[in-house]
């Protein structure tokens, strides 16, 4: 065994050698062989790499067969390899568009292809005879961007403080949630939702193989952000979902009362598509090269400007989501597990509703008599305001408030119907930026707790930030606080709740944990939540000119 990993160790420096002489910006550390390995799983033995304090690391292992050829467009299929496979450097990220070099969220480039669906494993040095607790993160990105393999979403820190960390790749945009009445034909009656398809694979993967890594399978915390809170929501409401884990995090939003596309919208979508890709059958869609699908698909995200088709998120496909969110929490079909309902007081409700545009006292009282009538005058008396500089810091709080924090409430609301808990919590902690830095996607100076800004300390992952130029400054407190959230979140995968001082919510007595620069408890605003809860205002659609949403 010991001449295998010197001949991997030996294969992975070669690698890195010929990457860096092709002119490629190299970020893979040589490969630092695991006395303990290889790990047997059900789909073959793997060798993975030691990376500092001890942690190892099993990084690019194929959970499901790569969705090429007639795989494009089909539910993920199982995987085997034989011998030992050599698992020290992360898989391409999936087929989308690709990130200039001059936004807050570079971390260096990636690879990108079709043959995507990999996972990442980080693991204590020794795991312990008990079985530890997992957290599983999946990614943002307006379900048509996103990648495992960046940095900021890397798990070393978890595993130094004692858990399990695992992120994986799942197909977005045209190839992760494509419905045509032809693949449903071929696929049982129902099509699309094969991001989501993933997501479970993987999870049934981690199931299966995850106690070889010292984690324990009944102890699974699933966290995602953005996209990926949207996605830890439908797993929520998946029957095929049941039992891959027992408590979830949604950051940035909860959102269980959206009302999600039907199967024959779908499918319409799907042959708009196939009707711009000019392609006669779903053997032509199949044949055709990957960069021509991407092409035509609508995106705005990364600096990207398509006006394309637009195609990603989940759809009431009949058997992944079998009917709409209200309708199964009506009926109690519903995966029961704690929540943690997360969002940001700089979150990109803000940009979404009519006040977050405000910013001088007549604006104020203009949008409110646009969005109340006859009621801003009652709005008004609710929330305040005498000057410029208060009216702008009203009308955020009002964004905010009947955003995402109304929507954390809800979901406490509705997972107490089905008899479970609900922990809130509003991260207010703005980075402390380097003076001087600049993005091409966001202003240091008022950007304020932004969407993803939380990540980096529930990750425990703030110095990627300073990897490729300096950018944030931080300070201990902002270590001690990623410390904190971390901790946090490794108790709810073990114990199904996130630890000493943070508070259920309940109807009684509803509070949240703020994250800011200090961490308190507090009420909720009930009686402005419900206010604006009787007074919905209309949102316009989030599109991002130039900025990533994960």
């Amino acid at each position: 065994m010991k001449a295998i990993m010197r001949v991997l160790a030996a294969s992975s420096l070669l690698a890195s050698a010929a990457a860096a002489i092709a002119g490629q910006v190299v970020q893979v550390a040589a490969m630092q062989p695991v006395a303990t390995d290889p790990v047997r799983t059900e789909s073959g033995l793997l060798a993975g790499t030691q990376r500092d304090g001890g942690v190892r690391a099993y990084l690019g292992i194929p959970y499901a067969a790569p969705p090429v050829g007639d795989l494009r467009w089909a539910p993920p299929r199982a995987v085997a390899w034989s011998g030992v496979r050599n698992a020290d450097r992360t898989g391409p990220e999936c087929m989308q568009v690709l990130r200039p070099h001059d936004i807050n969220h570079y971390f260096g480039e990636e690879a990108v292809s079709e043959d995507c669906l990999s996972m990442n494993i980080w693991a204590p040095a020794q795991a312990s005879a008990a079985k530890l607790p997992v957290v599983v993160f999946l990614y943002g990105g307006g379900f048509t961007i996103g990648s495992s393999g960046m940095p900021n979403y890397g798990g070393a820190e978890i595993a130094r403080r004692g858990a399990v960390f695992v992120n994986f790749n799942y197909r977005v945009g045209a190839f992760g949630f494509l419905a045509h009445p032809e693949l449903s034909r071929e696929q049982g009656g129902h099509s699309g939702n094969y991001a989501l398809m993933d997501q479970i694979a993987a999870l049934r993967w981690v199931k299966a193989n995850i106690a070889a890594f010292g984690g324990d399978p009944d102890k699974v915390a699933i966290i995602g952000q953005s996209a990926g809170a949207l996605s830890v929501a439908s797993l929520i409401f998946s029957p095929e979902a049941k039992g891959l884990f027992r408590s979830a995090v949604m950051t940035s939003w909860c959102n269980y009362r959206d009302t999600l596309p039907t199967l024959a919208e779908g499918e319409a979508i799907g042959v708009a598509v196939q009707e711009r890709l000019k392609a006669g059958s779903l053997a032509a869609m199949r044949a055709l090269p990957a960069d021509r699908i991407l092409a035509i698909q609508s995106e705005s995200q990364l600096g990207a400007n398509v006006a394309g088709v637009r195609i990603g998120g989940p759809i009431v496909d009949g058997v992944v989501l079998p009917a709409q969110k209200a309708a199964l929490l009506a009926a109690g079909r519903i995966n029961r597990v704690p929540i943690i309902a997360s969002s940001n007081t700089d979150d990109i409700d803000i940009a979404m509703s009519p006040f977050g545009k405000v910013t001088t006292l007549d604006a104020y009282r203009a949008t409110a008599r646009a969005a109340f009538g006859a009621e801003a005058d009652a709005f008004l008396q609710r929330f305040p305001a005498a000057s410029d500089a208060e009216a702008k810091a009203a009308a955020r709080r009002v964004a905010h408030l009947g955003g995402f924090a109304l929507a954390s409430q809800q979901c406490a609301v509705d997972q107490a119907q089905v008899g479970q808990a609900t922990y809130i919590d509003d991260f207010a902690r703005k980075h402390p930026y380097t003076p001087g830095v600049r993005f091409a996607d966001q202003d240091p100076a008022t950007v304020g707790a932004y969407h993803t800004g939380d990540i980096p300390y529930w990750l425990g992952t703030l110095d990627v930030y300073n990897s490729l130029r300096r950018t944030r400054d931080w300070t201990p407190y902002d270590r001690s606080l990623a410390t904190t959230m971390m901790d946090h979140l490794i108790a709810f995968a073990r114990d199904g709740r996130p630890g000493a001082g943070w508070p259920a919510w309940s109807a009684r007595d509803q509070r949240e944990l703020v994250f800011g620069d200090g961490v308190a408890v507090r009420p909720l605003d009930t009686a402005g939540l419900a206010w604006l809860a009787a007074h919905p205002v209309a949102r316009t659609p989030l599109v991002p000119r130039g900025s990533p949403r994960d």
